[in-house]
């Protein structure tokens, strides 16, 4: 019985011993992240930074700022949340309400599985293959479809594990009242993932807005604010990657700069989704 004690005392201890030496590796790796992109980019930060767009020699250490970038980012991710949102409910809604439990079902989760686990540069090689094919150039509207299909996953699976956990009496109890499969779908089920479903379009949000690979080839750079879909558009993971490539050290401050602006973007996303989704947890059947 000692043994038996002492040996389950060495396997807890362990494990609690591993688990603390793995949160402090994910703290120190955010911090570190943190403090370098303060550091580096926080004196460079000023206020013609966030409110200009680059003027002539900027990117010799000259005038201007990012608000391209800025601007950009939030076109490109916006315009690929929304889309990517519009087309993963219905997926959702079809899979569990149509056709749960069928081989078509496991068939389609197999697939947004597979495009979760695809590198976002595959999905800008596909997207730059299909604007050679089709004629177009680098655009905001072919950067919008490839976040929207790498943003696609993300909302879908996450919806699609919520829906999947809700009690089937909520279901049956609509059913009774004599709903419809289509307004059981809109009014109850939407209803109990509305939480699930605001955390995952905000991560799916910084996830596009921080993705750089896949709007390389298809949104191009620009320093120009775009003003229409055909127009390229510049992002702030782009901006920080030709910036830091350039042999002066006044531009290679102006990256961290954009760097320090990108990761207050996405710390706030994250912020807002936790927010969203403590408030929106009140309206739903516990």
């Amino acid at each position: 019985m000692r043994k038996r004690l002492s040996r389950r005392h060495i396997e807890e201890m362990f494990f609690l011993t591993l688990m603390g030496i793995s949160l402090l590796i994910v703290t120190a790796s955010l911090a570190g992240i943190l403090l370098t992109v303060i550091i580096k980019g926080a004196p460079v930060l000023t206020l013609d930074m966030i409110t200009k767009t680059p003027q002539g020699g900027y990117y010799l250490g000259k005038e201007g700022g990012v608000l391209n970038a800025i601007i950009g980012s939030l076109y490109l991710a916006g315009g690929g949340t929304f889309l990517a949102l519009i087309v993963s409910i219905p997926i959702v809604l079809g899979l569990n309400v149509y056709a749960r439990n069928t081989r078509w079902a496991n068939f389609v989760r197999l697939s947004l599985d597979l495009m979760w686990g695809t590198p976002s540069i595959v999905y800008g090689a596909f997207g730059f293959t299909l604007m050679l094919a089709l004629g177009l150039r680098a655009s905001l509207l072919a950067g919008i479809i490839v976040l929207a299909l790498l943003e696609l996953p993300i909302i879908a699976r996450a919806v699609d594990e919520l829906i999947r956990v809700i009690p089937a009496e909520l279901e049956e109890s609509s059913f009774a009242l004599g709903a419809t499969r289509f307004e059981t779908a809109l009014a109850v089920i939407l209803r109990q993932v509305l939480p699930g479903l605001a955390t995952a379009i905000l991560l799916a949000f910084g996830r596009g807005i921080g993705d750089a690979a896949s709007v390389l080839f298809t949104a191009g750079y620009t320093d120009r604010i775009p003003t229409s879909l055909m127009d390229p558009a510049a992002s702030l993971p782009l901006a920080v990657f030709f910036q830091l490539n350039t042999p002066f050290p006044e531009v290679q401050q102006r990256a961290y700069a954009a760097a320090l602006i990108l990761t207050i973007i996405v710390l706030l996303t994250s912020l807002g989704s936790r927010c969203l989704a403590s408030y929106l947890g009140r309206y739903t059947v516990k």
